[in-house]
């Protein structure tokens, strides 16, 4: 038997692509979906922070919508900003710094062309090298610590990989007078109930009895193949895929590891509805690279889904040590919004919700991906797999999430 450890859309999906075998889905908490749930309120619809498909692979895209009506969906061409001093800039800041006051354009452009910098060992080393530090440190750095919760020399320099946007100074120079502002998320696709109806629609394809809810995993025996549950229940399996953060499979496992290797922010998100609807139209979300600002990103629910209240997710990133006590930080949020004229004095309110994920993006380094690679190869000796953005301890979307499953189901029944 297949045991699967955690509901979320990777454990889900290999489960899907499991086909003809025997398999148990374990999940720890009372619902499924992992990060990709959404909460239907007083008219309002929030996910855990922002889930917006951009499917590249057709045959996924199919799968994971398949019996949706086209009216239930929504396909944005995306529309993002970034808050710069006073102003709203066109994202990617690299490409669109022509839209910046003239003293900040000339410094971005000098440092551009007069850079000495050919080789770089990190992300922060890669960001001054590409763009010089005119751009780096108007926006490309501020933002990225902010994120990350961290010193950026401590990430690898393709901690982002092919989501970083990329682009050449005849892209910069070209794009004053041909904007293209394209990147692999140019457009995507959203469910008007929320993110969770893809995760209902993976689930259709189940048998929902072998999904177990409240069933943590307490201990792996790697020798004799089994895993006992918090409630002292021993689930013995032929293969174990699990889908739980890297690190703490390893605990599972018994595997010794140096936890210095590991590290991930937390983002501490809260989702925001409001009477009526404020300033800010048709924009999908904005980067708030100033430290003056709490966040560094706010969606509109609203302006995604065409509603006539705003409708928010905010987001602020934290170190994975830090205590956070959601409430405190309500306030700040409020105040924010209002200097950076997200809402308006006459805006009320009237619901709100608080999620703190933890882990929300790992700390991709040098380090750890070569021990992943190493404990990878170790796991499948004893028929263990660790697939998805936290088993895998990658940055990743979740269209590649359910590649992976898809190529390890594939691999593995072969």
């Amino acid at each position: 038997m297949d045991v699967i450890i955690g509901a979320g859309i990777s454990g889900l999906a290999f489960a899907m692509f499991d086909s003809g075998q025997d398999y148990r889905v374990l999940e720890g908490t009372d619902a499924i979906g992992g990060y990709c749930k959404t909460t239907k309120r007083n008219g309002f619809v929030w996910d855990y922070s922002g889930h917006f498909f951009h499917f590249q692979n057709k045959e996924i895209e199919e799968m994971i919508m398949r019996d949706m009506a086209p009216e239930s969906l929504v396909h944005p061409i995306k529309n993002t900003k970034i808050k710069y001093k006073t102003d709203l800039v066109d994202y990617p800041f690299q490409k669109n710094i022509h839209q910046l006051p003239k003293e900040d354009l000339i410094d971005c452009i000098y440092d551009l062309f007069n850079n000495d910098l050919t080789e770089y060992e990190n992300f922060k080393e890669m960001l001054y090298c590409k763009f010089g530090a005119g751009i780096a440190d108007r926006f490309l750095i501020p933002y990225n610590s902010k994120l990350y919760a961290c010193d950026l020399n401590k990430l690898d320099k393709d901690a982002m990989g092919r989501f970083f946007p990329y682009a050449e100074k005849e892209d910069i120079i070209r794009n004053f007078k041909r904007k293209n502002n394209d990147s692999y998320n140019s457009t995507f696709v959203y469910p008007k109930e929320g993110a969770f109806e893809y995760v209902k629609n993976v689930v259709k394809a189940l048998d929902q009895d072998r999904i177990e809810l409240n069933a943590e995993v307490a201990t792996v025996d790697i020798k004799n193949k089994n895993v006992l549950t918090k409630s002292g229940r021993v689930i013995p399996y032929d293969r174990l895929v699990s889908t739980i953060p890297f690190p703490r499979l390893l605990q599972l496992c018994g595997i010794e590891y140096d936890s210095d290797v590991y590290s991930w922010n937390q983002v501490l998100v809260f989702n925001i509805g409001f009477d009526c609807k404020g300033p800010v139209d048709g924009i999908h979300w904005i980067y708030y690279p100033e430290n003056k600002y709490v966040f560094y990103r706010v969606g509109f629910y609203d302006n995604i889904l065409s509603q006539d209240r705003t409708s928010l997710y905010v987001e602020i990133g934290f170190d994975n040590t830090e205590k956070i006590s959601p409430d405190s930080y309500l306030p700040r949020v409020l105040n924010d919004l209002l200097e950076a004229g997200v809402i308006t004095k006459g805006q009320k309110m009237i619901d709100y919700e608080s999620i703190i994920m933890n882990p929300a993006y790992v700390h991709i380094t040098k380090e750890s991906m070569e021990d992943v690679k190493a404990k990878k190869e170790l796991l499948a000796q004893y028929d263990i797999f660790s697939i998805g953005r936290y088993g895998s301890w990658t940055y990743c979307s979740i269209e590649d999430n359910i590649k992976e499953a898809k190529l390890l189901a594939e691999t593995i029944n072969h």
